[in-house]
């Protein structure tokens, strides 16, 4: 009988082996330093947070592009002028803007008065500066428009049984202050055949009245200026117009650091409006000056809001 013989590559890998275990079990045998490790002994490491942007947020009456056109060197300004890293951000509605601003997502808020007062009493913010209008009046209006070849309507009587949009439930010039007007000459809500509201938009508003599909819409002064070069606004008649209540306001959240406020409220006060630099950052804006403002500067509207509450709430 013939044995198997064991292939002498076999054999030379079985003698390899056995040199390498031999030289692991000899390393492994030698000294080697330890280091020890003291647990008790410990040491806070602050991790640098990322520097975080503060944003500001026009309340979007116009489009998103004409916001940007609006507001977006008053940023740039304000950005360069304290220190601070601001970026513009765009709500798509009044609602969407409140709720931005709600859910800290808003730092800095240029509303209309009704939307800040809204802000105040559901989120705290607090109002620090107020516009002055082109006109020189710190104070502005609403307006009722048509057609102007609509001979139906040339008193605010003769809007009673007319279709009616308005720019927001929560628009002070396109909504609350018309409301107030109607409600001074007897006029409710239910006396229209219809009552609209277009989503923010005063552009829309002016559009649905020259395009017939309303009677009669309501924005706030300067609109028409502003949407010209869109729509024939010669084709545009204001009715009526509103007394006139305190103007736009800019707010902040009110845990906001008073210290970053003051810098935001004093580049803002400093900006002249016969200063050309300050009035390229002004115009666009459509706002002449800004100034100091408080709370308490806006209780007339409060006054308007609580003269007509049973028709906000319907």
């Amino acid at each position: 009988m013939h044995k198997n013989r064991v292939p002498d590559w076999t054999s030379r890998m079985v003698f390899a082996l056995a040199v390498a275990l031999v030289a692991i079990l000899v390393a492994c045998s030698e000294e080697e330093s330890v280091v020890r490790v003291d647990f008790s002994k410990r040491e806070e490491v602050t991790i640098p947070k990322p520097r975080e942007d503060l944003t500001y947020a026009y309340l979007p009456q116009y489009s998103p592009a004409v916001s940007y056109l609006r507001h977006h060197r008053m940023v740039e300004y304000l950005a360069k002028a304290t220190g601070l890293s601001i970026r513009q951000v765009f709500p798509s509605s009044f609602e969407e803007h409140m709720s931005l601003f709600g859910q800290g997502r808003i730092d800095i808020s240029y509303t209309n008065p009704f939307v800040y007062i809204k802000i105040a009493d559901r989120y705290g913010a607090k109002a620090f500066a107020r516009i002055v209008e082109p006109s020189g009046n710190d104070t502005f209006s609403g307006q009722v428009i048509t057609r102007a070849d609509n001979t139906d309507i040339e008193t605010l009587e003769d809007c009673r049984g007319k279709r009616w949009i308005a720019t927001d439930e929560s628009s002070a010039g396109g909504y609350l202050f018309p409301l107030g007007l109607f409600w001074d000459h007897g006029i409710r809500k239910a006396d229209f055949a219809e009552v609209n509201f277009a989503g923010g938009n005063q552009e829309r508003v002016v559009y649905a009245v020259y395009s017939g599909e309303y009677d009669i819409g309501t924005i706030r002064t300067g609109t028409l200026d502003i949407t010209r070069n869109r729509i024939p606004i010669r084709e545009i008649r204001v009715v009526a117009e509103s007394p006139a209540y305190p103007s736009w306001a800019y707010a902040t959240r009110g845990g906001m650091d008073q210290r970053t406020v003051e810098k935001i409220r004093v580049a803002m006060t400093a900006l002249a409006s016969d200063n050309p630099e300050h009035h390229a950052i002004l115009a666009p804006a459509g706002i002449a000056r800004i100034v100091p403002a408080q709370d308490r500067d806006f209780d007339p509207v409060r006054a308007l809001m609580a003269k007509i509450s049973g028709e906000l709430e319907e």
